[in-house]
């Protein structure tokens, strides 16, 4: 099971919200909250234009670490 508690950490951490992350990106508010819903899950596009925008990796996006730090 995926859990996107890390993306929303680091969207609290960054003081942004639904509104400002959707205009940046280009992803809808609706989306946005049907994940933290759970609605729904992003798509590997869209988690690839999150963990750019939020500077760290999809691994941590999708809790599989808990190091933000992307690998260069």
């Amino acid at each position: 099971m995926v859990n996107l508690d890390n993306l929303f950490l680091r969207i609290k951490e960054l003081n942004l919200t639904a509104k400002k992350l959707s205009n940046d990106t280009g992803i809808s508010t609706g989306n946005i909250s049907d994940w933290k819903s759970g609605r729904s899950m992003p798509t590997a596009m869209k988690l690839d234009t999150l963990a750019d925008y939020l500077n760290c990796s999809v691994d941590y996006l999708l809790g599989r670490t808990d190091n933000p730090e992307v690998n260069k």
